[in-house]
């Protein structure tokens, strides 16, 4: 029986990886920060697949409630065979005007609160010796991209996180990876005014935004078996926008 943690999975991408790894039959530990309604839908998507699932809230920031959710996952479910750390916000602003909290808060989250979960997960992989991790960065990861400095320069050190602790713990059989995604149709995308989606388009060689289930299907084959020989490698799911 196969076990998975995905932080950030009360709605969007994150809800969707939880759903497509228990249709790979995945019990699934469902993160969250503070949408608890979001995170029971998700738990309920995966129970109507016939699979276990448990909520868990938990600011991934935080050292100590980034443990716990570890632990908790583990109690209720049983030894982690995949963490997804999905966990991330945004808050925008050109580099000069950029306050310190806002860099902040994006860094905490996205980048130490990955460092907090993997560092939590891999321990019990390595005695297991088997596991797979896999971070949701992003291409503003690869490419940066003006207004978002603080979220680029974290799904960049996931990037760099990732690769360093593939080399660590690949001879204990861990696969360490991560996913880099474009504009994808979730909330975080919601806001785009005519003209900022007609330039991404336009920019983007499939002519179209990505979905949910576009992401989810990678991080769900990165997780299986599937990618027994694949570590430290970033794939990019962003319909050629990084090209």
């Amino acid at each position: 029986m196969a076990v998975a943690l995905v932080t950030g999975a009360s709605r969007g991408i994150g809800a969707s990886i939880a759903e497509t790894l228990a249709d790979a039959g995945f019990d699934v530990a469902v993160g969250f920060a503070s949408d608890s309604a979001g995170a029971a839908n998700t738990v309920a998507a995966i129970e109507a697949r016939g699979r276990r699932a448990i909520a868990l809230q938990a600011d991934v920031s935080d050292e100590l409630q980034a443990g716990e959710l570890v632990a908790a996952a583990e109690t209720e479910l049983g030894p982690l065979d995949a963490v997804v750390l999905n966990a991330g916000i945004t808050r925008d602003g050109l580099f000069v005007r950029m306050s310190t909290d806002d860099w902040r808060a994006v860094i905490d989250t996205n980048l130490t609160g990955a460092f907090y979960v993997s560092r939590a997960s891999v321990r019990g992989m390595l005695r297991r010796r088997s596991g797979s991790i896999v971070a949701v960065s992003s291409i503003v990861g690869l490419t940066g991209n003006a207004g978002q400095a603080n979220y680029a320069a974290a799904k960049a050190g996931m990037i760099g996180m990732v690769k360093s602790l593939a080399k660590e713990v690949g001879g204990r059989g861990i696969r360490v990876n991560a996913v880099a995604p474009g504009y994808i149709t979730t909330d975080m995308t919601a806001d785009l005014d005519d003209d900022q989606r007609d330039q991404i388009l336009a920019s983007t060689p499939l002519g179209r935004l990505g979905t949910p289930a576009d992401v989810s299907a990678v991080v769900a084959f990165l997780c299986s078996d599937d990618a027994a020989f694949i570590t430290g490698s970033v794939i990019r799911v962003d319909g050629g926008l990084g090209i």
